[in-house]
């Protein structure tokens, strides 16, 4: 993501004098989308309450599982495929097919088939996406009188399926609608919490802000490296900065986190540490990942100065209430026209790493060292 594109917004730069004028408002804006974001996603069934329904015995004719996280999506999916058929009659009556492979009139042909040892057929249809939008007509004439011995399970990965389409209102109507939304990296630490808790065990804010940082929002990714941890830990052990460090390879004194609140403090010396090591480890720290976080770094402290009720912070910011100080120390030694002037020096940097501007072999190290002197003076 370029520094100069967030939230699903862009910057319309002009000149650099254009894009100083706008960043301060701007900011406003973003602040308001992020909320406005952050509110609207929910799913109107959860994973949880939908596995609850399987559990019980409660399933609809349809199922449509769509979304672009990927996560909740496969682990819904698996539950279908694990535990809905009994292992011992799935040869007979559980048919898993992938949307590159069928057309819609033989996933409908499939599903009308009856149960042979079950009490239902199972017949889950991976990648429905793939399948050509054209054709899921088919589906909502099938759903005007649905199989009551058969279960049907679409995952659509990636996108959601047009709201507007026959077939999602048929879907919506005969059966459910599980839809996964992304979610914002300002939300990723919390999850880490509530999904490392949801295994027995613990994890700081610190842990969690580093492994958001590193990995991103991709959260079958996340969840992927903290199940390399859950088995060396007892049953409400505590993942710690040392034991990421040592197990995923994330610095837990030398990553953008800490770089981060060096900046913020302005502490020329850690800052000059943390780019060394950047520098000389650029495939774990490429400048392509350090811009856009420290544009989201500093557009946060843009909001912590216009917040009327400091009280708000935590919510606002999307972070834990013992991260808030740091903003405070930030916005204290930081003006709001100086935090345009930084965003500034990300956009001429983010510039010259894709080559414009960049006269000479200057590397991508020596670019962030240049750009958090400037920052930092």
């Amino acid at each position: 993501m370029s520094p100069v594109e967030h939230a699903g917004m862009r910057l319309a730069v002009g000149t650099e004098h254009d894009f100083f004028k706008q960043v301060v408002a701007y900011s406003k804006k973003v602040r308001i989308f992020v909320l406005s974001k952050h509110q609207a996603n929910t799913m109107a069934i959860t994973e949880k309450q939908l596995i609850a329904d399987l559990k019980s015995g409660l399933y609809k004719p349809v199922y449509l599982l769509t979304g672009e996280e990927n996560y909740y999506i496969d682990r819904v999916s698996d539950y279908f495929e694990e535990h809905v058929i009994d292992p011992t009659l799935r040869d007979f009556d559980q048919t898993v097919v992938y949307g590159r492979d069928v057309d819609m009139a033989t996933v409908v042909s499939t599903v009308k088939r009856y149960p042979m040892m079950s009490p239902i057929h199972l017949v889950i249809v991976k990648e429905a996406q793939d399948i050509d939008v054209r054709q899921w007509d088919r589906l909502a004439t099938y759903l005007q009188q649905p199989s009551p011995q058969s279960v049907l399970v679409l995952c659509y990965r990636h996108k959601k399926l047009d709201k507007r389409t026959a077939a999602y209102k048929a879907i919506d109507k005969a059966g459910v609608v599980f839809e996964s939304p992304r979610i914002y990296d300002n939300q990723v630490p919390a999850w880490i919490v509530r999904e490392v808790s949801a295994h027995g065990r613990r994890i700081g804010d610190k842990a969690a802000a580093m492994l958001a940082e590193n990995l991103g929002t991709d959260l079958g990714k996340i969840a992927n490296e903290l199940s390399k941890l859950y088995p060396l830990l007892p049953e409400g052990g505590a993942i710690t900065e040392q034991l990421v460090e040592e197990q995923i390879g994330i610095s837990k004194d030398y990553n953008i986190f800490e770089l981060q609140k060096a900046i913020g403090r302005r502490d020329v010396v850690m800052c000059n540490r943390i780019v060394n090591y950047f520098a000389a480890n650029p495939k774990k720290n490429p400048i392509q990942m350090t811009l856009p976080l420290l544009y989201g770094y500093f557009l946060k402290i843009m909001f912590y100065h216009q917040l009327e009720n400091k009280s708000d912070a935590a919510k606002v910011l999307g972070c834990a209430p013992s991260f808030v100080q740091d903003y405070a120390v930030a916005a204290g030694n930081y003006s709001l026209g100086k935090l345009a002037t930084c965003i500034g020096y990300l956009y001429e940097a983010d510039l010259r790493s894709k080559g414009v501007r960049n006269s000479g072999n200057v590397t991508d190290g020596e670019l962030l060292k240049e750009l958090i002197f400037k920052v930092i003076h």
